[in-house]
């Protein structure tokens, strides 16, 4: 009987595996041989060790928000400028400086905890964070721990599951909450002369912290809830969402709990910075966990990284002593009052103040409402619109070309994801760098809809089209002199002549091996270098050979 694989994720179906090739194990153990026995016994005592246990990740990301100026400052915002050659007053902490709350980074929190589905609070609070580290001078951190901006919302996303992960299970997160907060300078080590340099370029930092519930049980789940949250925000236009660059951390919270048990106790694996290796570092963090467990241990609230060399997560501190933040509310920052429609008082200068119902307004096309249009109205695969979507410009370079072209959506997205998209990323370039536009690729699947050219001469005025010298595919079909053969006669003579130079094959085919006849339909192009259609040839062959 098939193992039903299809509706899980990578860790439960590793726990299906284990626990059926126990029963085989069982059932079939008297036709194996002792030690093939003895292998199968322990390896199925280990899967239900495994099986026994359920993972539990919760997420809190770190998102940078898309703004020229710090959260609370005016200093410019500007990825790997020169040491300490952003930072303000403020950002220094030096006395007598005051916060000014950037309204833009408010906007953007907004429009974010609008997209997630979040209840937005109208009225929220700035705490003081105590922590003493050398990169943040002023001893706290300004953030919204108590009273945040939005709570209470949801990320729907899709994991890819079955043998060949072809199939998409929806899933879904609960957001907990959305704070608004500033992030802290640098440190950097210098292990060469025993000294750590402190950069203040990044402390001020306009960041939203999105917390989510631990509804997630491995790494597959966390990575792709990631993936979807990155491509909601790069489409809000919130954060760039460049993980390699620190736009977008995380840090995940994994425990392991025996089920109808209690949760166990969590570890805290801090600032992953992909989504590959948020995956390695969750897996590794649960079956470290349960061997622990298996073998009597015990496990450690503490924070641990991720080396991505090793594929092992690395102690950093304990959290067993629970650490006083001594949070407080920020005595220099008013309550932050957003408004909407309703609550809008006619005096109030609408530039001067959030408007929930205006950001409501502008919010773009998501990327989950967008694979559904695509699927509603070109009747494409559901799998194919996540690749579609997840690429900038590409849906938008598809709908060009479907908009310019007498070809099917399904032989265009065909092209675009099997030629075009290849070539792409052969070449390392964005869609907005392609040498080819979707006027070139619409004239070509409109040369080859309309019976112009073969398919496999589409393939050469592709690769034409690809070195970008200005050509049109109609231009490089004459100059190559690509086209369809459409003399009906000369392809007959064509194939007379191919008739009388293959006498041992037209007499497989007398007898009754009709297969051979491809072999006639290949001489044929080959003596027309490909400009014959196939079901051309076929029907003239067959005509002759009748």
């Amino acid at each position: 009987m098939a193992l039903p694989l299809v509706g899980l994720c990578a860790w439960c179906r590793r726990a299906l595996v284990s626990r059926t090739a126990s029963r085989l194990t069982v059932v079939r153990g008297s036709a194996r041989s002792p030690a093939a026995a003895a292998a199968a016994t322990a390896a199925a005592r280990d899967g239900r060790s495994k099986s026994k246990w359920m993972g539990v990740v919760g997420l809190e990301v770190h998102a940078q928000l898309c703004s020229n100026s710090k959260l609370f400052s005016g200093s410019r915002v500007q990825f790997s400028a020169p040491p300490n050659a952003l930072v303000s007053f403020l950002d220094a902490s030096l006395p007598g400086t005051l916060p000014v709350l950037n309204k833009h980074c408010v906007e953007a929190a907004v429009m974010t905890g609008l997209a997630l589905n979040c209840t937005i609070n109208k009225k929220s609070m700035f705490d003081r964070k105590h922590y003493f580290y050398a990169d943040l001078p002023v001893g706290y951190q300004i953030t919204q721990q108590r009273c945040p901006i939005a709570i209470n919302g949801n990320l729907a996303y899709s994991l890819y599951v079955g043998k060949n992960r072809n199939h998409m299970m929806p899933k879904l997160v609960r957001i907990q909450q959305i704070q608004l907060e500033q992030d802290s300078g640098r440190s950097l080590h210098d292990d060469a002369r025993t000294q750590t340099l402190i950069d203040l370029n990044r402390a001020g930092i306009g960041l939203m912290e999105i917390v989510m519930e631990p509804d997630m049980c491995c790494g597959d789940e966390a990575a792709a809830a990631v993936r979807e949250l990155q491509l909601i925000l790069q489409t809000l236009g919130t954060c760039h969402g460049n993980m390699a660059e620190g736009q977008l951390r995380v840090d995940a919270n994994v425990s392991v709990h025996q089920r109808g048990r209690p949760y166990g106790v969590r570890a805290e694996v801090k600032n992953i910075n992909s989504p590959r290796f948020l995956a390695r570092a969750i897996d590794y963090e649960i079956q470290r966990q349960i061997d622990i467990l298996e073998n009597g241990g015990k496990i450690l609230n503490e924070t641990r990284a991720f080396d991505y060399k090793t594929g092992q997560t690395i102690s950093m501190r304990d959290k067993e002593g629970k650490q006083d933040y001594r949070f407080m509310p920020e005595p220099n920052l008013p309550p932050l009052t957003i408004y909407d429609n309703e609550t809008l008082s006619s005096n109030v200068n609408p530039q001067q103040v959030v408007n929930i119902d205006h950001i409501r307004e502008l919010l773009p096309e998501l990327p989950d409402a967008k694979r559904k249009r695509l699927v509603k109205k070109y009747g494409i695969l559901a799998e194919h619109t996540f690749t579609l979507v997840n690429e900038d410009g590409l849906v938008q370079f598809f709908e060009t070309v479907l908009d310019q072209t007498e070809a099917n959506p399904k032989k265009v997205i065909g092209w675009i994801l099997n030629d075009f998209l290849a070539l792409l990323k052969q070449n390392n370039l964005s869609v907005n760098q392609s040498p080819i536009t979707p006027s070139a690729l619409a004239e070509l699947l409109t040369l080859l809809e309309k019976g112009f050219i073969s398919s496999s001469a589409a393939k050469q005025v592709f690769v034409e089209l690809w070195k970008g010298e200005g050509k049109s595919a109609v231009q490089i079909v004459e100059q190559k002199k690509l086209g369809l053969i459409q003399d009906h006669r000369k392809l007959e003579q064509i194939c007379q002549r191919v008739i009388e130079d293959h006498p041992s094959e037209i007499s497989e085919i007398q007898q009754g091996n009709w297969k051979v006849l491809n072999k006639l339909i290949g001489q044929v192009q080959r003596a027309t270098h490909g400009r014959a259609a196939p079901t051309v040839v076929k029907f003239i062959l067959e005509k002759k050979l009748s």
